[in-house]
């Protein structure tokens, strides 16, 4: 039950920023096992002043094709679950996209999952998935 947020410049084009979705999706299912319609993303575009970052870090360079992708989840998995999410996500993106893999900055925020969700109705949902997910660990 991720909720990705997508900040990017907004000069990206359409097509590009519908791949960039789809390729965060894609990897959440194929590394996080979500669910196919447990699909809930926020493109957030931006002026090119209102993107801030530095030419380099951490030895990596940044362009201004920077993109900023923040997920929240429910915690629970594992550092080398989360690290096999973050390279599929570059991967993705950069083969179709003009975007590099240097210029996708991933954050992924954790909460306790359950009581900190509605899906809608005002209520708590308690999906199916995420007592399996819970279960197997």
């Amino acid at each position: 039950m991720p909720f990705v947020r997508i900040s990017l410049p907004k000069k990206l084009s359409q097509e590009t920023k519908e791949n960039i979705s789809i390729s965060i999706h894609e990897s959440l299912i194929q590394e996080f096992n979500i669910p196919q319609d447990d699909y809930f993303h926020v493109i957030e575009e931006l002026e090119t002043s209102q993107i801030k970052f530095p030419k380099s870090y951490l030895g990596i360079t940044h362009s201004e094709n920077i993109i900023y992708v923040q997920i929240t989840a429910g915690q629970g998995r594992t550092k080398e679950q989360k690290t096999k999410l973050y390279a599929p996500i570059a991967t993705r993106i950069s083969s179709t996209t003009e975007i590099l893999k240097s210029d996708i900055i991933i954050i992924l925020l954790e909460n306790n999952g359950g009581e900190n969700w509605s899906f809608g109705n005002g209520e708590i949902q308690e999906p199916k998935h995420l007592k399996q997910l819970s279960n197997n660990q």
